[in-house]
């Protein structure tokens, strides 16, 4: 099977799975995945489920990818935080539907594979930094949305601070010996809403040394 009737499987799965947002799902299938994961293991791409890139980092399922995305609601006027660049997958998602993202990792190595991707795909909406995603990137406070690609032990409040009004923070919760769910946060003029959505397993959030930089 081609790379790209494996990408043709993976979008009938998700469809079937339950991700019904045809923007969510046209931006998955623009997005070449293959040139997001190292190439020893390209040929499994399209397969539904999570790799290793490095790091001893991951680029998640595409169903959770798909799902976290369908979850933050987002139109092209949203200005989005990403915390965990990763590979640049989920951001590369990202900024197929939304105006502006802004994506913090902590590794240096992968954000800087990660920049070069975004380079070659023509992606000059995303802006990278390395450094502490726990803090966020209040200097380009408030967000529209804000998507946390790790767990969260507890709600993070630095971040839900910089989460404009009407704005949706996606992140999953959880002991990284327990059971994460992913929260989706909203911000209504009476306070903030905080629905339960999917159980998953993510690596943790954690803070970092390195000094933030653009």
């Amino acid at each position: 099977m081609t790379l790209e009737e494996s990408k043709i499987r993976l979008i009938m799965e998700l469809r079937r799975e339950g991700i019904s947002d045809s923007a969510v799902l046209g931006a998955i299938e623009r997005v070449p995945r293959e040139i997001f994961i190292p190439s020893p293991i390209k040929t499994f791409a399209y397969d539904n489920r999570a790799l290793p890139i490095g790091a001893g980092q991951t680029i998640s399922q595409p169903y959770v990818v798909a799902y976290m995305t369908q979850a933050l609601n987002l139109n092209d006027r949203c200005k989005v935080l990403e915390i965990g660049t990763g590979s640049g997958y989920q951001t590369a998602v990202l900024a197929r539907l939304a105006r502006r993202i802004y994506t913090i990792e902590r590794h240096p190595s992968l954000s800087d594979e990660a920049k070069e991707r975004f380079e070659a795909l023509d992606l000059h909406k995303v802006v990278t930094r390395v450094g502490d995603g726990s803090k966020g990137w209040p200097e380009q406070a408030p967000f529209d949305r804000i998507l946390v690609t790790a767990a969260s032990e507890s709600v993070p409040g630095t971040l839900l601070e910089q989460l404009g009004e009407g704005g949706i923070m996606v992140v999953p919760i959880g002991p990284q010996d327990g059971t994460q769910h992913i929260h989706r946060f909203t911000r209504t003029e009476d306070g903030i809403e905080d629905e339960c959505l999917l159980p998953v397993r993510f690596v943790p959030l954690v803070e970092s040394e390195v000094r933030d930089s653009a």
